[in-house]
């Protein structure tokens, strides 16, 4: 390469952060490249008088000892070009035939960062409140962007009712090859304009994840450099096959779906995913992401003031969700929140209306500071969990899950349920593991050695009709699959799989208890659910036996907390451990820090 080019060269690797430009490649960015300085590293074996010989005799400057050992010395050539692309050939050969030469290396120039807090200039920053350290804690995000990461090369698809794509805090960030719409079958997921805007939802969801920094512009998105699309699947008539296909949108370039909406939540309805549902599900986990697993982050329901259960929900309740609570900004639980076992985490959202919302982009290209609902804190769920993608794209989608319940903390949450589990975790039917640590579970990422195989091991307990008592207790003292290849030393999550019929089926409430001794409600009272139909086939599901030893004795309690002359039958119970041979509490420190579809507004 002649001399001038190579200066070029070398002017556009330095402004590019030491990266260099294919031509060839449309202007990709490719790895980093070295840029070699005049100094050289060199260990002589005889010390001071030896590094001086070798100086003068390759035209060397001595600049001293680099340890005071006498043995590493920093030598710099005046004849050599201050940076280069290239090493210094040779010198490389003078050195290496040099006999009393053990080790030398030429400097290059090391990228480093200081680790300061980035604070964006967005106008709507100040009123950010959940991560500008204004509350405290907060999501601790600014700690997480202050180590580099932005959410950088994440792909995040929002499947709602549509995504502004021309917003101008989104535009730039938008990703065709994440978007579709569903709903008209067409490849442009722009709302349908109302005069309610009753389509606004999809685009507040997506301004949360992805919205552009420092743009002069309302607020700034979690994951403010990761990619982010629409799936327009809300609006319009919702099937199994709608479901399925906005679920598999695009398995092998999408990293992370973010759904705010799930069966209607007014305590009566016990509804999930079709078949072709749980099929999308089920190849997202097992063939996204190149075989590391689809992570799909679920809203867990706003049927709060209809004493709803999240785990009547088949969405939130499944394995391969990972479901998000609400709470508020002094540490609440909103009115709207739903309690249930399959909560893994929590994020912020509002409570009552004077309380502080969620700030955001809106339609027309406006922004909004009035986002409400578990549906804006799944989002911000998504938006952090990109950034720990950033920071470790190899994450399966069960490495993910371990990693947030290790990176959630009770923090200042209240709820009167908080127990500590069978491993010493804390942990709440109404928040999961606590409030979603951004900083920590990046942290967590980096570091983090991949779970082995996931385990299913299968326990039928109950098969032949059993008279459903006013207290009916059924244990089981279960081997966990010792001895077998399925043998699981180590719990993920735990399923319980009931048909029963009960005279009102909201008066029933269902509790499994741990051989550790953890009680965790697979479902309370519903005074709303006046079915008499009970439940058939549905499977309640818990994360708060998370790490636990499942061994031993496990005991499932049935309660009538209601009438007084309901009945009922139990006739099929099948208990579904799932988990890892591994004893994860083992682990070092290092990688386990032991701490009808409608839209939810």
């Amino acid at each position: 390469m002649r001399p001038a080019r190579t200066a070029l060269w070398l002017r556009l690797a330095l402004a590019l952060g030491l990266g260099l430009l294919d031509p060839l490649a449309g202007g990709r960015a490719l790895a980093r490249v070295p840029i070699y300085v005049s100094s050289w590293a060199v260990r002589v074996s005889q010390g001071p008088q030896e590094a001086e010989r070798l100086a003068r005799k390759f035209g060397f400057v001595n600049l001293g000892q680099i340890f005071h050992d006498g043995q590493y010395f920093h030598l710099q050539h005046r004849g050599v070009a201050q940076q280069s692309l290239n090493p210094h050939w040779g010198h490389r050969l003078r050195l290496k035939k040099d006999p009393k030469v053990q080790w030398f290396e030429q400097q290059t120039l090391q990228r480093r960062v200081k680790r300061s807090l980035v604070v964006p200039t967005d106008p709507w920053f100040p009123k950010q409140w959940y991560m500008n350290k204004e509350t405290k804690p907060d999501l601790n995000v600014l700690q997480a962007w202050s180590q580099g990461l932005s959410g950088q090369g994440i792909v995040v698809s929002v499947l709602d009712d549509g995504i502004e794509k021309d917003h101008p805090d989104l535009w730039a960030n938008y990703d065709p090859l994440a978007s579709y719409d569903f709903n008209d079958y067409d490849p442009d997921p722009q709302p349908r304009y109302t005069a309610s805007d009753e389509n606004r939802h999809g685009t507040r969801c997506a301004g949360e994840v992805a919205a552009i920094a420092n743009n002069r512009f309302c607020g700034v998105g979690v994951a403010y450099n990761a990619r982010i699309g629409g799936v327009r699947m809300l609006d319009g008539t919702i099937t199994d096959i709608i479901e399925a296909q906005s679920l598999s949108l695009q398995p092998q370039h999408v990293h992370i779906y973010s759904a705010s909406w799930g069966p209607e939540d007014d305590g009566r309805t016990v509804d999930g995913p079709g078949i072709l549902t749980r099929e999308a599900f089920r190849r997202g986990v097992t063939q996204g992401r190149g075989g590391l697993g689809t992570l799909f982050v679920w809203a867990s329901g706003n049927g709060g003031l209809h004493y709803d259960d999240c785990n009547c929900d088949g969405y939130t309740n499944s394995i391969h969700t990972l479901s998000v609570g609400s709470t508020t900004q002094r540490g609440q639980v909103p009115w709207y929140s739903e309690a249930c076992a399959s909560t893994l985490t929590t994020t912020y959202s509002s409570g009552v209306a004077a309380d502080p919302q969620i700030v955001t982009t809106d339609l027309h290209h406006q922004c909004t500071d009035k986002h409400t609902g578990t549906s804006a804190s799944a989002p911000l769920a998504a938006g952090i969990i990109a950034l720990a993608l950033e920071a470790n794209p190899f994450l399966s989608w069960r490495d993910m899950q371990h990693l947030v319940v290790r990176a959630s903390r009770p923090a200042q949450l209240q709820a009167e349920d908080w127990r500590v589990n069978g491993v010493g975790r804390q942990v709440s039917h109404h928040y999961g593991y606590g409030l979603l640590d951004a900083a920590l579970l990046v942290d967590l990422a980096r570091t983090w050695v991949p779970t082995l195989p996931q385990q299913k091991c299968a326990v039928r307990v109950v098969h032949t009709p059993v008279v459903i008592q006013p207290l009916t207790q059924v244990r089981k003292n279960v081997s966990a699959c010792t001895g077998h290849p399925n043998y699981i030393r180590s719990l993920e999550h735990v399923q319980v799989q009931l048909s029963l019929t009960y005279s009102r089926r909201g008066d029933l409430e269902i509790v499994l208890t741990s051989p550790m001794g953890t009680r965790s409600t697979l479902v309370a009272i519903r005074p709303f659910d006046i079915s008499g139909q009970g439940y058939n086939n549905w499977i309640f599901m818990s994360t708060h036996f998370w790490d636990e030893d499942p061994q031993g004795v496990w005991t499932l309690i049935l309660e009538n907390k209601g009438y007084f002359f309901n009945t009922g039958t139990l006739y099929r119970y099948t208990l579904l451990l799932y988990g890892t041979a591994e004893d994860m509490t083992a682990r070092p420190t290092g990688s386990q820090a032991t701490s009808t579809t409608h839209s939810r507004p």
